[in-house]
């Protein structure tokens, strides 16, 4: 709220004009009316005027006194209840500019806090993300915002206006009463004992709803994701029980939520009544021991019936904040999460690369007191190299390619460009010199033209057909029913495997990397294009480094240097003759896949 501080004062400044002009509707009525039917007795002549509650009283009876016996007692009516509107009115439009200066808090408060979750997982690195479900993630965004805009922001209001109320007229209760208020501050903890009780359940509850809509989420993802398979398989039964099994769950814990929920209006009502029952049984009792008049009974419990209302809304703004807590607490879980790779204070920027990539005794691992998943890595890697990283799955190959661009960071060791440690630049400047491509096409529900130039602005459309050209896209492109304006669908469904990879190329080629990091990226092309964009690329980025992570080996025999690896450590190293030669590790692979 501290960046609405201007819509934050005129809302309480409203709020309060507001319980003020509802206050004085009643506290003016119950005297006027009193006087005029004779409950009160006026004074024979006019008394000083004093800001205690008697003097005001009687000031106000012998007016009134003097006006019903000077102008009629109808008149006299017509005056009370024209002056109850007009203080009716003012507190209802002061209520209303209390709602309108509230409406860009809610709503800003909202956006803010969407836009800091949405930075933060941008910069979140690549470990946050495998261990955590993607299904959960997104039920924090949607789910858990809805909650909480849906409890706590729309509470706002209540929680402004309400303690401001309750006070006011606790205030007003006190100057007609002392007595009684006094007796009510004594009996009134029992009742919030007994509701905090329930909504401390309320609040372990809904934590564990808002897991369980995030677990529903994540096998929606996951099943959907996995249709083929499912199909294939005639698996459907078994995953329509499964996804039973989980809304089942999360069903029967919301009802209770809702059911405890659902008790703060009649309960907090019930409680309300009940003290009030209780005024009135004491205060007839004062009134027949002559203790109070009884129009100070009357004003008593006519003002207490107003603050009912607003201790109900408030005993509902708190059950709906232990609710609105539970998503919180996911939610800042996400926001407060540990940003690993971080960037140093006045960073060096990468203008260019230069000579070398140097990996000096790396070692990694994705938590913290576990077994490191890269041990003792060295290498060096010269400018203009072709390097080919090879080996069995969960050897450690897609760990290393990570640590280039800074997904994450190296646990101990370092790796240095140019001899400046890649933790010293800044991490826009070193990425804008690195392409990377993906074995899984990664595009976007858009045109064609807006994935290739994704991130980039004022390229112009013979930069575009260029990068295209290079990356053997063109001939597909020009055969697409809008071209380069076609839009390609959800992760690009409506292209091949292999098309869909060649716009990821092009992508890259777009940028002119001078490191280029490709993860197996031909695999998803038939041999014919495979053999074209191997070729295109190579052209291309002449005097470029080339870093590829292999599982076809006929695609790397010509690179510079070829790094084995098994069990998170490099085994060999070489070229591809040399190794065959050495008959290790990676000339068991090229035998088993010759045959």
């Amino acid at each position: 709220m501290k960046n609405y501080k201007r819509y934050v004062v005129l809302n309480i400044f409203f709020n309060i004009l507001y319980i003020i002009f509802s206050l004085f509707s009643i506290v003016m009525v119950v005297p006027f009316v009193s006087a005029l039917f004779g409950i009160i007795e006026a004074p024979e002549t006019l008394p000083d005027f004093a800001l205690n509650k008697d003097a005001i009283v009687d000031w106000f009876s012998y007016y009134l006194n003097y006006y019903k016996e000077s102008r009629g007692f109808f008149t006299c009516l017509i005056y009370i209840c024209a002056i109850f509107i007009v203080f009716t009115l003012l507190s209802n439009v002061c209520r209303y500019m209390a709602m309108f200066f509230l409406a860009p808090l809610r709503n800003g408060i909202l956006r803010d806090l969407r836009n800091d979750i949405y930075h933060k997982l941008t910069i979140l690195p690549i470990s946050f993300f495998s261990a955590n479900k993607r299904g959960d993630i997104i039920s924090r965004i949607t789910n858990d915002v809805g909650v909480v805009e849906w409890t706590a922001v729309t509470s706002l209001q209540m929680v402004v206006k309400d303690p401001f109320m309750i006070i006011i007229f606790a205030v007003a209760l006190f100057i007609t009463s002392w007595q009684f208020m006094l007796f009510i501050l004594v009996i009134l903890p029992i009742p919030l004992l007994i509701i905090r009780k329930i909504s401390a359940s309320l609040n372990r509850n809904s934590i564990k709803g808002q897991q369980k809509a995030g677990d529903i989420l994540s096998f929606s993802e996951e099943a959907l994701s996995t249709i083929k398979v499912t199909k294939s398989l005639n698996a459907e039964k078994v995953m329509e029980d499964r996804f039973s099994i989980h809304n089942r769950a999360y069903q029967k814990l919301m009802t209770r939520v809702t059911a405890r929920n659902e008790l703060a209006s009649p309960l907090s009502e019930f409680f309300s009544m009940l003290i009030l029952s209780i005024v009135i049984v004491v205060g007839g009792i004062f009134v027949l021991n002559g203790r109070i008049h009884p129009g100070v009974l009357i004003g008593f419990t006519v003002i207490f019936s107003r603050i009912i209302s607003p201790i109900k809304e408030l005993i509902k703004a708190y059950y709906n904040f232990q609710k609105g807590e539970a998503s919180a607490k996911r939610i800042y879980e996400i926001l407060n999460a540990e940003e690993k790779v971080e960037e140093k204070p006045n960073p060096v920027f990468m203008r260019e690369f230069k000579d070398k990539i140097e990996f000096v005794d790396v070692g990694f691992s994705y938590e913290e007191n576990k077994d490191f998943n890269l041990k003792n890595i060295s290498f060096t890697i010269n400018k203009g190299e072709k390097v080919a990283i090879v080996g069995t799955s969960g050897a450690g190959k897609s760990t290393l390619f990570d640590l280039i661009p800074r997904f994450a960071d190296v646990t101990e060791g370092k790796i240095l460009i140019d001899g400046v440690d890649i933790r010293d630049f800044q991490i826009d400047s070193l990425r804008k010199n690195i392409g990377f491509v993906t074995q899984n096409s990664i595009l976007f529900n858009d045109t064609v033209l807006a994935n290739i130039t994704f991130g980039l602005k004022n390229v112009s459309m013979e930069e575009v057909k260029k990068a295209v050209r290079l990356a053997n896209a063109e001939e597909f492109i020009e055969n697409l029913s809008m071209k380069y304006h076609t839009n390609i669908g959800d992760s690009g469904t409506s292209l091949s495997g292999g098309q869909r990879q060649r716009l990821c190329i092009a992508r890259t080629l777009l940028r002119n990397p001078q490191i280029l990091l490709m993860d197996e990226a031909t695999a998803a092309m038939d041999t014919n294009n495979e053999k074209m964009v191997s070729q295109a690329i190579n052209n291309a980025l002449q005097n470029r480094t080339i870093i590829t992570i292999a599982h076809r080996l006929s695609t790397i025999v010509n690179s510079d240097k070829i790094i084995v690896m098994d069990k998170g450590r490099i085994v060999e190293m070489g070229t591809h003759d040399s190794l065959v030669k050495a008959n290790g590790i990676y000339a068991k692979l090229v035998k088993i896949q010759s045959i």
